[in-house]
């Protein structure tokens, strides 16, 4: 009977930058899909924003004294000299998003070849796992033995690649706290009297939004189902219920400015904005277009709303359109040195499964690997 020295329940990009450190011992991967790194491969277009050069513990949702150490000790800047060491090209987008220049597929590439040592336990569902002297892993395949196991399975998003519960009812059978897990970094359904911006699907602009405290500068896209783009995605994260307010006119300092500067103009031409928004914000708010200086005070009224439209949205459009998985994994019980669970000796949580959630723009990404790290430097054999 063959027993690794350690068990990773993922093949995905924690599991695959741990393992690519690992090299000497028996280490051993198990995945649901047939190709490891599938998240990584599909994300960011096929390019894989895998990091963000200005990842502060700010940018996560979640206990940043647990999330701070772990992202000082292995931060953006290590993840960028990993990759240009393995000499993987990259391109840097707005607010210092790191994406692959070419493909994930070389990405992808390279743990490939680092992690060439191990053995692979793919298109293998794990069902159940036990510990006696060693854990026992049950799979559809068959048993997987191991000295060490390490949860590396990430979140409930891309059911599509073989996302599954399966991290979180490990962690509930030996005895974790769950921080209930939600959609996040996802679209945003509406209520009943937002419904006018389901005219506007495809359109997209720059907005500010503002939610619990947190303020986005990005692009917004309005969606079949709602509203959606950059600046949602990352709103979401920090939404549960309640308001959000959408600045439409974040080029705008003044109405009031506006007002006078513009009066000889119609609203639909002298607010900078889509005309077909306008349109529909003016029907569904009972007003017509006119020039500016005819306008009474409580018509200016409402269109200075759009400085601070605030609204509660009815939902989100859920996992299969979701980027991650919000909640996990209770991070009180797992020893921030080496992320080692509290409950059950040589077992390990890692990556998304763990209750700690980016933005959007590389952040879970170098969670990923900044936790695998963690896992590597704190691991005795």
């Amino acid at each position: 009977m063959k027993i690794h020295d350690i068990l990773f329940i993922g093949a995905g990009a924690s599991a695959l930058m741990a393992a690519s450190h690992l090299q000497g011992h028996d280490v051993a991967l198990v995945d649901a899909n047939p190709k490891i790194g599938a998240k990584l491969l599909i994300s960011g277009g096929g390019k894989c924003n895998l990091t963000n050069r200005f990842t502060t513990p700010e940018n996560y949702l979640g206990d940043a004294s647990f999330i701070a150490p772990i992202l000082s000790s292995f931060d953006a800047s290590s993840t960028l000299s990993f990759v240009k060491q393995h000499r993987l090209s990259l391109e840097e987008r707005a607010h210092g998003q790191m994406f692959c220049a070419d493909s994930a597929k070389e990405l992808v590439s390279i743990f490939g070849r680092l992690t060439a040592y191990c053995t692979f336990y793919l298109s293998t569902k794990v069902l159940h796992v036990k510990k006696d002297e060693h854990f026992v892993v049950q799979t559809d395949n068959g048993e997987i033995y191991a000295k060490k196991m390490v949860v590396a399975s990430g979140g409930l998003s891309y059911a599509s690649i073989g996302a599954s519960d399966i991290g979180y009812k490990i962690a509930e059978y030996f005895g974790h706290t769950l921080v209930s897990p939600s959609p996040a970094l996802v679209g945003l359904t509406l209520q009943k009297e937002q419904f006018w911006m389901k005219e506007l699907s495809g359109i997209a602009l720059p907005v500010t939004l503002h939610v619990e405290g947190k303020s986005f500068s990005e692009n917004l896209l309005f969606a079949h189902k709602g509203i959606s783009g950059p600046v949602v995605l990352s709103g979401s994260l920090y939404w549960k219920k309640g308001n959000i307010t959408i600045d439409f006119l974040p080029h705008v300092k003044s109405m009031e400015a506006l007002f006078k500067q513009q009066s000889k103009k119609q609203i639909i031409t002298a607010l900078g904005l889509p005309r077909r928004l306008i349109k529909a914000f003016l029907d569904a708010v009972g007003m017509e277009d006119k020039v500016l200086s005819k306008l009474s005070a409580q018509e200016k009224e409402t269109l200075c709303s759009l400085k601070a439209y605030t609204f509660a949205p009815a939902g989100n459009f859920g996992y299969t359109k979701a980027e991650v998985t919000r909640g996990g994994v209770s991070t009180d019980e797992i020893d921030v040195k080496g992320l080692e669970s509290k409950k059950c000796k040589d077992l390990y949580f890692i990556g998304e499964v763990l209750d700690v959630t980016g933005e959007l723009g590389g952040f879970n990404f170098q969670w990923a690997f900044a936790s695998a790290m963690r896992l590597v430097n704190g691991l005795i054999f």
